[in-house]
């Protein structure tokens, strides 16, 4: 009998572990890898617009920053040279900042601190982030969006080991 608890047991913590893997909430997330993408309307600072759902056909990357994050600052460089220097002259792919709430001279404040060349866009009262995860969860997060529209990849603050996995997640993507 006391066999049967403990495997009982094992089984029902494997269960709510994969559970609460699968839909992120430790991280924030309402949305979880495989899920399609939330979309929206986001508009640059150039005047022009994303539209997600017109980007089908791309591999998408959201990085979701704010000025004020310094985890945000600290990875923003890792993304130009790792992802954005790698991939900005393939058709096949699109990275852009989302930045919560700022006027148009912080994104460009941000950009000049951080050596970033990749576009930004405005999220006024985070209403996109809103759409990805818990608005009061924090930013520092990339989303990937497969080709065909679907999550293929979730980040949550700045860890090497996961942004390696990143990386290797949005090459195969392209390939």
């Amino acid at each position: 009998m006391k066999q049967l608890l403990i495997i009982m047991a094992f089984i029902s913590a494997c269960f709510l572990r994969a559970e609460s893997q699968g839909s992120n909430d430790d991280r924030g997330y309402i949305v979880k890898v495989g899920d399609m993408a939330p979309d929206f309307v986001m508009h640059l600072p150039s005047g022009d617009t994303v539209q997600l759902s017109k980007l089908k056909g791309k591999v998408v990357m959201l990085q979701f920053t704010a000025s004020w994050c310094p985890v945000c600052r600290k990875e923003m460089p890792f993304i130009e040279k790792e992802i954005w220097q790698k991939h900005k002259n393939d058709d096949a792919f699109r990275l852009y900042g989302v930045d919560m709430n700022e006027p148009l001279e912080k994104l460009q404040l941000l950009a000049k601190q951080t050596g970033i060349t990749y576009p930004l866009g405005f999220d006024p009262n985070a209403n996109i982030f809103g759409l990805y995860a818990h608005k009061d969860a924090g930013v520092t997060r990339n989303v990937i969006v497969d080709k065909d529209g679907r999550i293929a990849f979730l980040t949550r603050l700045y860890e090497p080991e996961e942004f390696g996995a990143m990386v290797a997640k949005i090459d195969e993507l392209l390939k």
